[in-house]
């Protein structure tokens, strides 16, 4: 199961499949387990998409994400240069939010309870990005985004 995950994972079509959904306003169907984040290309300074799992939402107008590919995912240093990004989650569509990059002990602290509110999940999940870069689920950076009103 862990090499069909990696599997998965590495294929474009099939993780950028429910950008679709969102753009239809159909993210309500995801259950705000999944996101859309918009946010501008650091070089292009285009809009670029991506669909991501939370991993937390303190509140309805907080939700942590994880850079399952650490600091070389593409949309991690496109907010690290520009933390202003809009989100679409359940049925909220392309709300403004900001961007914060989780410090160690705040990340820990989110991971501990993803891991104790979904254990299966939290298993599969770190298996897969275990398989797919090498690197333990609690070395990934976490990114907070906070929806402005």
């Amino acid at each position: 199961m862990t090499d069909l995950g990696v599997k998965l994972l590495r294929n474009r079509w099939l993780v950028r499949s429910p950008i679709w959904a969102f753009r239809a306003r159909l993210g309500f169907l995801f259950g705000g387990r999944l996101l859309l984040l918009e946010h501008i290309g650091r070089t292009s300074g285009r809009p670029r998409y991506v669909a991501l799992e939370t991993v937390d939402r303190p509140d309805t107008d907080t939700v942590v994400i994880a850079s399952g590919f650490g600091e070389t995912a593409q949309w991690y240093r496109n907010l690290l240069a520009e933390p202003q990004c809009r989100i679409s989650i359940g049925t909220r569509y392309r709300a403004p939010a900001v961007a914060r990059v989780l410090d160690r002990e705040a990340a820990a602290a989110v991971l501990d309870g993803y891991r104790i509110r979904h254990p299966k999940a939290y298993r599969k999940l770190s298996a897969i990005i275990e398989g797919a870069t090498g690197r333990d689920i609690g070395t990934v950076p976490l990114v907070e985004l906070s929806l402005r009103s």
